[in-house]
């Protein structure tokens, strides 16, 4: 399962937003620190083509592909060396696949800012040189554990020791891991240290309905960020975390009406989902049939084993070939019996690339 660590300083509204993904009831006040343990919470993804095949098949059940966001407490400056609480929770977030790093958008005198100014390139800033001080302080303690093995000589150390080094020098010019340079082989020899600065990190504009956004306040604030974001290689998307916690207690069919309401355009929620995807390189495919019809999330340019090995092991090593029909056009043929009289259900076999919307069905030995 997909996982994604939520950070960002205290009062952002990373609670809020946590609590509009999962539903769940965490502290979300307007102090800072209020989130004293981590909360963790699973999110189906949002995905029309699955609704769609779940009434072609009539399935007894729809299994969306899902999402665990990590939510913990703000950080502020000096959280590497133990300011606030932000510190002790940096591990939980060591073993997710994607940071997605919340920042405040907009002007609003009752919410307070840590640091007495809404300046969002500042903020990413801040954490981002904490997330680095964390690493540091990760590699830092490995060399020190790796020391004897290097000075008897023994390769693999020396080879991760250099590796180590190097991150080093990329963390005391406040470089990211990611920007480090490290070729694909280092990567592995550090791998198992799960640097956060080597995940990648979505950026999350959080907006508020009828406040002072800053993406329309064309003060210069926006763009300082926008630009930062670009030249850290990352994405943003728009949110607006309270409007989503919302509407939570909203019935689905007036969603959209209420959104027209407070003037927010889209689903902010399936914005940021799609931003992780996108972010992570990754795409779904779909099993259907009268029992369920179920997403599986797998890597772009993942080869069919590998995507079958998403539901069984046993699909990767024993892999013979695979049944593969883009799912719109299953739909609109109006069943497989139609799909296959017309040739429009393909035999792939080993080398065949999944493409997002692909509806599967896998044979193996």
């Amino acid at each position: 399962m997909l996982k994604i660590g939520i950070v960002g300083l205290p009062n952002v509204g990373k609670s809020t937003l946590f609590n509009a993904l999962t539903k769940a009831s965490v502290p979300a006040e307007n102090y800072p620190f209020c989130t004293i343990d981590p909360s963790v919470g699973v999110v189906g993804v949002p995905d029309t083509r699955l609704g769609a095949l779940t009434e072609f098949s009539k399935s007894g059940k729809t299994i969306p592909a899902a999402i665990e966001f990590v939510d913990i407490a703000g950080l502020v400056k000096g959280a590497a060396e133990g300011e606030g609480l932000g510190n002790q929770f940096l591990a939980n977030i060591r073993e997710t696949d994607a940071i997605l790093q919340l920042v405040r958008f907009f002007d609003d005198p009752n919410i307070t800012h840590v640091s007495e100014e809404v300046e969002p390139y500042k903020d990413i800033e801040i954490i981002n040189m904490e997330l680095v001080l964390a690493d540091g302080e990760q590699v830092r303690k490995r060399r020190d554990k790796i020391v004897g093995d290097v000075k008897r000589g023994d390769k693999a150390a020396i080879a991760e020791d250099a590796v180590l080094a190097k991150l080093m020098q990329a963390f005391a010019s406040g470089k990211l891991a990611l920007h480090a340079g490290l070729t694909d082989d280092e990567k592995k020899l550090v791998q198992h240290l799960n640097l956060l600065t080597m995940k990648p990190i979505l950026y999350g504009l959080n907006r508020k309905s009828g406040g002072h956004n800053l993406d329309e306040l064309a003060d210069g604030r926006a763009d300082r960020a926008y630009e930062l974001i670009k030249m850290l290689g990352g994405q943003h998307v728009f949110l607006d975390a309270v409007t989503e916690r919302e509407l939570n207690d909203v019935a689905d069919d007036d969603r959209d009406n209420f959104r027209r309401e407070l003037g927010v355009s889209e689903d902010g929620l399936a914005a940021l989902i799609r931003g992780a995807y996108e972010t992570l390189g990754l795409i779904s495919f779909f099993t259907t049939g009268a029992d369920e019809t179920r997403a599986w999330t797998i890597k772009r340019g993942s080869t069919a084993p590998v995507a079958g090995a998403a539901i069984h092991n046993d699909f990767l090593e024993k892999f013979i070939r695979a049944e593969v029909i883009e799912w719109s056009k299953l739909l609109e043929l109006g069943s497989y019996a139609a799909a296959r009289e017309k040739g429009m259900v393909r035999t792939e076999g080993k080398e065949y690339v999944v493409q997002d919307g692909d509806v599967m069905v896998f044979l193996h030995g």
